[in-house]
């Protein structure tokens, strides 16, 4: 019984160190680029700005204790034109409201390349 145990521990073990010892040699950086490969693929680049709930109250402030003044409705367009810590400053381009926004509700869209 117990050189069973031992032979299928050995086995077990040389299964789970085989992806360690393959995985050095699948991470390593190639030894060229090719020169054909564009600088920054539009994957790469943040997307546009977009709003993760139906409507986010633009503040006076980047506080949520200023006063709400407006609310920016999903359907609306909008740019945003900074940013300070988790709050952005926007612009409502449908009904021309200027505040801030919160971070977490409004964001930019991502994107991820796959090859």
């Amino acid at each position: 019984m117990r050189s069973s145990r031992m032979a299928l521990s050995a086995a077990v073990l040389g299964v789970l160190a085989l992806p360690i010892v393959s995985a050095t040699a699948a991470t390593a950086a190639p030894a060229s680029v090719p020169s054909t490969m564009p600088a920054v693929r539009t994957c790469d680049r943040p997307g546009p700005w977009d709003i993760g709930t139906q409507a986010v109250a633009i503040r006076s402030k980047a506080s949520a204790k200023s006063t709400r003044f407006d609310i920016l409705s999903r359907d609306h367009r909008f740019t945003v034109h900074k940013t300070r810590g988790n709050w952005h400053f926007i612009t409502d381009t449908t009904t021309g409201s200027r505040g801030w926004g919160s971070g977490p509700y409004v964001y930019r869209d991502v994107r991820m390349c796959l090859n």
